[in-house]
């Protein structure tokens, strides 16, 4: 089966967008990822260059590899990574913000995480940053090629025992730095995002309270459309020039004319500057289809990577009516000067390999590319081909209802979209009796956004969509000189609600007669 056979729901079922390509058992996959540090390195490597910042210093912890069970082999440890920065931290029963580590190593986050540590000082908090399990340093059972390999010692790797991993750091660290008292706010970024928000719903006496950036937390079975997160790229595609979307919509067909001639292929390869030659043009249609989706999620102001490649379709006037002139034009001026442009060779990541395995176990989102969208060619969701091809490769079929049975997905998610709203007053009424203090903060120009929360559940659980926000641009690092003043207001937002649900935390306190040493500035 080739590419053009390949069903869509393999462009989101690693969940995170990227333009790699993967083989599993011959077939080749797209794998969009939601990983932030991915998107960082292709649009803004600077970012990623810096230097952790002074004053980190790195812990482990042994962690149980086994927290649901009691055979014995649920008591094997491995060391966990876990990172303090302290500078600032008041001490006593001052608060703790912990990032939770999402699907991949803990070291790229450190770079381009801002949040915590830029509002450590005026929150006088203690910040951490979890490493999640199966990758980075924390990897079980002595390797990563014995972690993943072996079919039973993969069964560890899952969201909900990633959760309880954080349960025991944070409980370990309160521990440690007699921080009792001191209220836990947990912060992530898109999949991290959703284990902040599931965080909190399981472990309400450890985290008083979520930051959930980009989280896809309603884009699991039914609940949002299947070809939302292509509907959005088309979206920012048309809205930011209509010659263009029409020029990528033409792209397709002649790619296909071209694709069927005897020298097709190299003919393509020479038009795009391949780094190596194209076996056939399904591996340009992917290509072109993972660029599409990576600059709708990833654009940060004020560089707008959309703008900049339709800008260049539309200059391309010495091409004529040539549309694939005028794609591969435009695609030389986004990547800039270089020797070649499709199909660079990359080495495979450690989230190359663990996030297709959480994708085929439990974190199955449904994912279409139909005739509304601008992607080509029409590819539909399909569970009975997720499920034999999970099969073929895992040796375990999925569970696509778990996340929604285990977190109760559809008490959060029918709250985002206004179609379900028959069953909103009963849901909202089960969601305000289990939990609070949640902000579910999304960029409107993320096709992440989808699958977000963009209306307020109740006082405490909290919307904050931007119009021109991108995929988890509220918690990357602030930069003084070029965010906008909307973005600057969306984190000022989000801080003032994070203070008042700590000041409330200290006021109950106090109620007890449990002494406030400081007061929050």
């Amino acid at each position: 089966m080739n590419s053009s056979k390949a069903s869509p729901q393999w462009l989101l079922l690693a969940i995170f967008i990227s333009s790699a390509l993967y083989n599993v058992n011959g077939f080749w996959f797209k794998l969009p990822r939601t990983s932030l540090s991915r998107g960082l390195r292709e649009h803004y490597p600077r970012i990623l260059e810096q230097n952790i910042p002074d004053g980190f210093e790195t812990f482990f912890y042994n962690q149980t590899i086994d927290h649901f069970n009691y055979r014995p082999e649920s008591f094997t440890t491995f060391r966990q990574r876990y990172l303090i920065y302290s500078k600032h931290w008041g001490g006593g029963q001052a608060p703790i913000l912990a990032f939770m580590g999402a699907e991949e190593p803990i070291d790229d986050d450190l770079k381009a995480i801002g949040f915590l540590t830029e509002n450590s000082e005026r929150l006088k908090a203690l910040v951490v940053f979890m490493e999640h399990r199966y990758y980075g340093q924390s990897v079980p059972f002595g390797s990563r090629s014995e972690a993943l390999n072996n079919t039973n010692n993969r069964g560890y790797f899952n969201s909900a025992q990633a959760l309880a991993d954080y349960a025991e750091i944070l409980l370990h660290i309160k521990k440690t730095h007699d921080a009792t008292y001191s209220p836990v706010i947990v912060v992530g970024g898109s999949y991290g995002g959703e284990l902040a928000t599931w965080f909190r719903l399981k472990y309400p006496h450890i985290a008083l309270g979520a930051l959930a950036s980009s989280a896809p937390v309603l884009y699991y079975e039914d609940i949002t459309p299947h070809n939302a997160y292509y509907s959005i790229v088309t979206k920012n595609y048309r809205d930011t020039s209509e010659t263009c979307y029409q020029t990528i919509l033409k792209s397709w067909a002649e790619i296909q004319r071209v694709g069927e001639l005897p020298d097709g292929a190299s003919i393509l390869s020479r038009q795009f500057k391949t780094c190596t030659p194209l076996r056939n043009e399904n591996e340009l249609r992917d290509a072109l289809a993972g660029m599409y989706a990576s600059t709708s999620q990833y654009g940060r102001p004020p560089e707008n990577p959309i703008e900049k490649f339709c800008s260049a379709v539309d200059r391309a006037t010495a091409c004529g009516n040539d549309s694939l002139c005028k794609i591969a034009a435009a695609v030389f001026a986004q990547k800039g000067d270089r020797p070649c442009y499709i199909n660079k060779p990359k080495n495979r990541t450690e989230t190359d390999e663990g996030w297709p395995w959480q994708s085929c176990s439990e974190m199955v989102v449904p994912m279409s590319i139909d005739e509304k969208t601008m992607l080509r060619p029409v590819n539909l969701f399909n569970l009975t081909e997720v499920i034999d091809q999970c099969q073929q490769e895992y040796g375990v079929p999925p569970r696509p209802n778990w996340i929604t049975t285990y977190y109760g997905g559809h008490l959060i998610i029918n709250f985002g979209l206004l179609h379900f709203c028959e069953k909103l007053q009963d849901i909202k009424l089960t969601l305000q009796r289990s939990t609070g203090n949640i902000i579910f903060s999304n960029g409107l120009r993320d096709p992440y956004s989808a699958g977000g929360v963009l209306k307020n559940i109740s006082d405490n659980i909290i919307a904050l969509p931007t119009v021109n926000g991108s995929h988890c641009l509220d918690i990357v690092k602030s930069n003084k000189t070029s965010d906008p003043d909307w973005l600057v207001q969306q984190r000022k937002t989000e801080v003032e609600i994070i203070k008042g649900w700590i000041a409330k935390y200290y006021a109950d306190l106090k109620a007890i007669n449990k002494w406030i040493p400081f007061k929050l500035q």
